[in-house]
């Protein structure tokens, strides 16, 4: 264009003046006082916007530190392993490391009883003698790995040539994991232990035992009842030791209506551990010497 062609202050003619909402797009870049056109007023600015990972931060959430920064520049190193998306990561691998262990277990019959049970008592040796005949009716024997009755399940099993595991558990007492234990792993976390015990058995043997025990016995009987296991069966050992609870559910929560009359067949109450052995055999279709 000539300099003829451009007007000029004497031409009487002025280029418009270009600001706020009045300037053309350009694309790619947000007109002015808007943000990708919105009608925000002039002058005002939006929320300040950050991405952390796959979230989206606004206004005072925005402000938290790089992700990076906190990792690289953190004063506290050892902080970060006591959050909870940490923990997430620690509750994944004890179920990986779990189910990597006993995936190629085979049958197995998980052995509950309290860690209290002295070696002179006689539910200790009941315990023996369930771990040694379930060895020898081809089962692999689980119990939570302690002292006591879970100690006498898998010396019973070791010395019978079985396969004897303990799934410990971190606790502030006790524990330890016996001597008898061929294959152990320890948990810290509760819920992911009582999953191996379910997962990889057959079937509960429960010998007398404190809340631990009661604990365990009360959830299989949910899952069963529940039908999120299915031919689960659950044997009490000890007819002087839990038939009082027996009583209590019968004659507390099914007139209460807090349970149903099929519910009591849920359990099954033996004195030895020739019928607890022959019991779950039975249901999990193995062959009990005599």
């Amino acid at each position: 264009m000539s300099p003829s062609q451009h007007p000029s202050a004497g031409d009487g003619a002025r280029l418009p003046a270009l600001h706020g909402d009045d300037a053309p797009a350009v694309a790619g870049v947000p007109a002015a006082g808007g943000s990708n056109g919105s009608s925000r007023p002039r002058g005002e600015a939006g929320p300040a916007t950050r991405r952390k990972g796959s979230v989206e931060l606004r206004r005072g959430q925005a402000t938290v530190p790089q992700a990076d920064k906190m990792l690289l520049d953190a004063d506290d190193n050892g902080g970060f392993t006591r959050t909870d998306p940490w923990r997430v990561l620690r509750i994944q691998s004890e179920f990986v490391e779990g189910f990597g262990t006993l995936a190629d277990l085979g049958p197995a019959i998980s052995v509950f009883g309290s860690a209290r049970t002295p070696r002179e008592s006689a539910f200790y040796a009941i315990g023996e003698e369930v771990g040694r005949r379930l060895a020898e009716s081809g089962f692999a024997v689980i119990t939570g790995g302690g002292p006591g009755a879970m100690e006498a399940a898998n010396k019973g099993a070791c010395q019978a040539g079985g396969t004897s595991v303990g799934l410990g558990i971190e606790l502030p007492f006790e524990q330890g994991m016996n001597e008898w234990v061929d294959l152990g792993i320890n948990f810290r976390y509760f819920f992911a232990r009582k999953t191996m015990f379910v997962k990889y058995a057959s079937g509960f043997v429960v010998l007398p035992g404190g809340f631990g025990t009661l604990d365990e016995l009360f959830e299989a009987m949910t899952l069963v009842q529940t039908r999120k296991v299915t031919s689960f069966p659950i044997v009490l050992v000890g007819v002087a030791y839990w038939q009082p609870l027996l009583d209590w559910i019968e004659g507390t929560l099914l007139p209460a209506g807090t349970i149903s009359e099929k519910d009591l067949s849920l359990l099954q109450l033996v004195e030895t551990a020739e019928d607890a052995v022959r019991i779950v055999a039975a249901s999990a279709g193995h062959d009990h010497p005599a």
